[in-house]
């Protein structure tokens, strides 16, 4: 199963009123793991970047406006992204942004069909909340103090392990991980804790307990299993 993790940082909070993509980061995962292929663009957006979104993601105009516009980097974002679901926190968010780009160059939008949204997955998990990237990262113990600032690959790589959490997959990784020898990591680390005795443990069964056990036998019956088992002794020790 591939599933890509998804995130972006724009100009501003909403698309309608002018405000554009400025940087999509992708991380692929397969079966919940991620291989290490991810997709980042930083885009220009053809416009100023308020001092306000700037002191979020540290993403000034002057930067930007040498990066190629969303329309030179669209197809390579959608060949990477394929078919295959899109993990988002807050997907209305992004979704809005990429369906406003792809609209100007009239592609298809992204349906939500195939998006999970993980802030979602956290406010039915964690009722409660808080539940901003940040609170989920501590409350997970992942390590975002690197995390000065927003910026959309750095914020994906946390998201695929906050995802793993939420799902509560990780867990019960630890228990299925197969070694070389095809048991489980678990199974041959408890194999080799397991040690003989040097001396074998005496023997508990005293011979007035066998012969009681003996006389009760007698009186179950030719039919019982018991007399087949004291035919061929009882081992003691």
């Amino acid at each position: 199963m591939r599933e890509i993790i998804l995130d972006t940082e724009t100009t501003g909070l909403d698309p309608k009123s002018g405000d554009r993509l400025i940087e999509v980061g992708c991380v692929e995962l397969l079966n919940r793991i991620p291989t290490g292929r991810e997709f980042h663009r930083y885009i220009n957006p053809e416009r100023d970047v308020p001092a306000e979104a700037v002191a979020v993601h540290g993403l000034s105009g002057t930067f930007l406006e040498d990066k190629p516009l969303f329309a030179h980097v669209a197809e390579e974002f959608l060949d990477f992204i394929g078919e295959d679901s899109l993990v988002i926190h807050n997907a209305s968010f992004d979704i809005g942004f990429l369906n406003a780009e792809l609209g100007r160059i009239s592609l298809p939008a992204i349906t939500m069909d195939r998006v999970t949204c993980t802030l979602q997955l956290a406010r039915r998990r964690h009722p409660a909340g808080p539940n901003s990237l940040d609170a989920l990262c501590k409350r997970y113990g992942i390590d975002n103090s690197k995390r000065t600032k927003h910026g959309a690959l750095k914020d994906s790589l946390l998201l695929a392990e906050v995802y793993i959490e939420l799902l509560g997959v990780r867990q019960a990784a630890l228990g299925l991980a197969v070694g070389a020898a095809g048991e489980s990591e678990m199974g041959a680390a408890r194999r080799r804790r397991v040690k003989q005795r040097s001396t074998p443990l005496e023997s508990r069964l005293t011979a007035e307990a066998e012969a009681e056990h003996r006389a009760f036998v007698e009186t179950l019956g030719a039919n019982a299993l018991w007399p087949r088992y004291l035919g061929a002794g009882i081992r003691r020790g």
